[in-house]
């Protein structure tokens, strides 16, 4: 057992009320796990939100079986097919906006942003990283932690912007680095909590406005 800390001074006050239902779009790359846990966390009624659509740019993704089991419009949008990645972030800006999409969430999406998707959806990007940032950016975090001889990592829910993991941060949850861990058995651990904390984080984002830039869409 271990104890795990949230970065909210009012976590326990997360929760939306029944008139903000919040329209998502999903980006991954991979398994999906991360977007099935936002996926059961509207389900159950702790996140009053819905999925408009699955952006992912792996033809094998496993996220594209999860979102055709819950009847979630998929999209292929398979970068090696885009001349730039200017390019494929205008397709990704254009199909979020046809499928009506107010908050994008970047679960697992293992592509670098570009100004023209953070000018598209300004303040309105979430990722989720798995480390406690601005520690272990970048790809191999849970490979960085340990060769680091550091005790504690974790997983940050933060805004995209044009720096690589470097937006401002929402939530993070602490994850203890045991002495016999080994790359698999501490990213099981750190994804136990980012499928946690991330439904939270969009709750709380959009409860206090940290992804709307002070302002409130319009519905």
């Amino acid at each position: 057992m271990y104890n795990m800390s949230l970065v909210s001074p009012d976590i326990n006050n997360y929760q939306m009320t029944s008139g903000e239902s919040l329209k998502l779009g999903i980006m991954a790359s991979g398994s999906g796990s991360n977007f099935e846990a936002v996926i059961q966390a509207i389900e159950s009624g702790k996140l009053n939100a819905q999925i408009q659509v699955l952006i992912y740019n792996n033809p094998d993704a496993y996220a594209a079986v999860r979102a055709k089991k819950w009847n979630i419009p998929v999209v292929l949008l398979n970068h090696r097919e885009f001349e730039s990645r200017e390019q494929l972030d205008h397709q990704i800006v254009e199909t979020l906006k046809e499928h009506d999409v107010e908050l994008v969430i970047m679960a697992g999406w293992m592509r670098l942003v570009t100004q023209v998707l953070i000018d598209g959806f300004p303040d309105r990007i979430i990722n989720i990283h798995p480390s406690l940032l601005p520690s272990f950016k970048g790809v191999n975090a849970v490979e960085q932690a340990l060769a680091s001889g550091v005790k504690i990592t974790g997983c940050t829910v933060h805004l995209v912007c044009l720096e690589m993991d470097s937006g401002k941060i929402i939530m993070q949850s602490a994850v203890p680095i045991l002495e016999d861990d080994t790359s698999e058995s501490l990213h099981a651990r750190i994804q136990q909590q980012e499928h946690r904390i991330l439904p939270d984080a969009i709750a709380l984002a959009f409860r206090r406005n940290i992804a709307f830039s002070g302002h409130r869409l319009s519905r």
